[in-house]
């Protein structure tokens, strides 16, 4: 899921990406749906990413468009980003994965010191999964590890200075013949606003129903603490839809809020689209 959260993390026009992804999406949807098992099995949306790899060989990009608001009642605080996820089959069990929340914009407007908007470069991250397991038996969960590390990069405010990351455990089970838990639970070091680095607990957990063959509907919750360098615990509720154009192409959406801490949007929607080459 890309919520706006270090770990579910470059600056060009977004009238061209937004022209690209419609282009994309009317080629990709006059392709016939294939009667066939082999799905693309995207890590978006929702905040928990998924345990599994893409085959050898395979390149699959996960790109959308997030909007949130941060503000208060005096303070008007709107974010905007294209999260976006590059993923690289290198055999059953190893794919490479570059993932950025790449244009961001930040527009504040205060009553006392006016409107402010930054615009920028979010860092970008370079990592990598390892699916332990592959269970044949679906009752039984599939494992994989999930690695990534956020050199010192970005622009503008939305730059970092020191070198981060992040390691996570995930979890795929599927109950029965609709329903499907994933869960993750890891470790980061991250940096806050004020530059500072420090050390945070992940959790995150995603209840999907499949209400067909193409159509999946999720809701879920991430927790980080703290949230930045002695802060207190950061928590994100959100729900969403998924729909399968084809085998390779997926679109989705997603709304939410934060439930807890100061670093959470008060709410957001994003919606997006992956495929599979």
């Amino acid at each position: 899921m890309s919520i706006d959260l270090p770990w579910k993390h470059g600056c060009f026009s977004l009238r061209l990406v937004t022209g690209v992804l419609a282009g994309l999406l009317l080629q990709w949807s006059s392709t016939a749906f294939a009667q066939e098992d082999d799905y693309i099995n995207p890590d978006r949306p929702g905040i928990a990413d998924g345990s599994t790899v893409l085959s050898a060989g395979q390149f699959q990009i996960e790109a959308g468009l997030q909007r949130e608001d941060h503000g208060s009642r005096q303070v008007s605080d709107q974010r905007l980003f294209i999260p976006t996820l590059l993923r690289f089959g290198l055999d059953n069990r190893w794919e490479l994965r570059v993932e950025s929340n790449t244009y961001s914009r930040q527009r504040v407007s205060d009553p006392v010191t006016g409107v402010a908007v930054s615009e920028g470069s979010a860092p970008i991250s370079l990592g990598a999964k390892y699916q332990i397991t592959a269970p044949e038996d679906s009752n039984q969960p599939s494992l994989g590890v999930i690695v990534r590390v956020f050199p010192a990069s970005g622009s503008g405010d939305f730059r970092t200075r020191h070198t981060t990351g992040d390691v996570r455990l995930a979890a795929d089970w599927d109950i029965g013949s609709q329903w499907s838990i994933n869960p993750n639970v890891g470790i980061a070091v991250y940096e806050d606003d004020q530059n500072r680095v420090f050390t945070a607990g992940l959790m995150a957990l995603t209840l999907g129903y499949n209400a067909s063959p193409r159509l999946n509907l999720f809701v879920d919750g991430g927790v980080q603490s703290p949230e930045e360098k002695n802060g207190k615990t950061s928590v994100i509720l959100d729900m969403g839809v998924a729909y399968l154009l084809n085998r390779d192409v997926q679109l989705d959406f997603s709304v939410g809020a934060g439930a807890a801490g100061s670093t959470s949007p008060r709410s957001f929607f994003s919606f997006g689209i992956s495929k599979r080459f």
